[in-house]
């Protein structure tokens, strides 16, 4: 089993990436490995193209970091998305990032994978973005791993993450608890337990 942590901040080792790390490091005692992937500085953002949907690749057209990411889900089992908190909503590469990768792969590579999102910020803020986060996979058939609180962690520098005592068991918790959901899923395939058939997708549009 393998989970794919994205670190969606522009600063690899900041705040985000310290809440992943340890999210990671419960995974790891558990049997679970890890990877985590940065999303970088620069990405663009969608241009409603829709060459994706016509190449059914589960590739975008825009060959960048989001294509690179999507290489990986292919054989990942799970997922954590964390991002820090810009203006009470996840950063703009991280909203970019993930409007593409799951424009292109949310009914192929995404659904009955666990996901996990989280956020950093300073003080305020990160209940919306931590909700702008968790549209992504509550719209991809991708049960949601929880903690005992709201996934986020509060600090400006990655040792006052640290020292938010609730925070990081919160970030431990989600560990812990996508662990074992895994290692259900995984026990539910060897019992002859298979994901539900997906029909043809229904759109409704409101303007007759």
């Amino acid at each position: 089993m393998k989970v794919l942590l994205v670190n969606g901040s522009p600063n690899g080792a900041g705040c985000t990436a310290t809440a992943l790390g340890i999210v990671a490091k419960e995974l790891n005692d558990a049997g679970v490995k890890t990877e985590v992937f940065n999303i970088g500085k620069k990405v663009s953002g969608c241009m409603a193209c829709f060459a994706c949907a016509k190449n059914k690749n589960n590739r975008c057209v825009i060959d960048d970091e989001v294509n690179k990411f999507l290489a990986l889900a292919e054989t990942a089992d799970g997922f954590v998305f964390g991002s820090p908190v810009y203006f009470a909503s996840g950063s703009g590469q991280m909203n970019s990032f993930l409007d593409r990768a799951f424009f292109v792969a949310r009914n192929t590579l995404f659904p009955h994978k666990p996901a996990a999102c989280l956020v950093s910020c300073r003080r305020a803020g990160a209940s919306s973005a931590l909700d702008n986060l968790n549209k992504y996979p509550t719209i991809s058939q991708m049960p949601l791993v929880t903690s005992r609180y709201w996934n986020i962690v509060h600090g400006t520098t990655p040792d006052e993450v640290k020292q938010d005592a609730e925070g990081v068991q919160v970030m431990q918790y989600i560990g812990r608890n996508m662990a074992w959901l895994l290692k259900n899923i995984e026990a539910g395939k060897k019992a002859g337990v298979v994901p539900p058939t997906m029909d043809k997708g229904a759109r409704t549009n409101f303007i007759r």
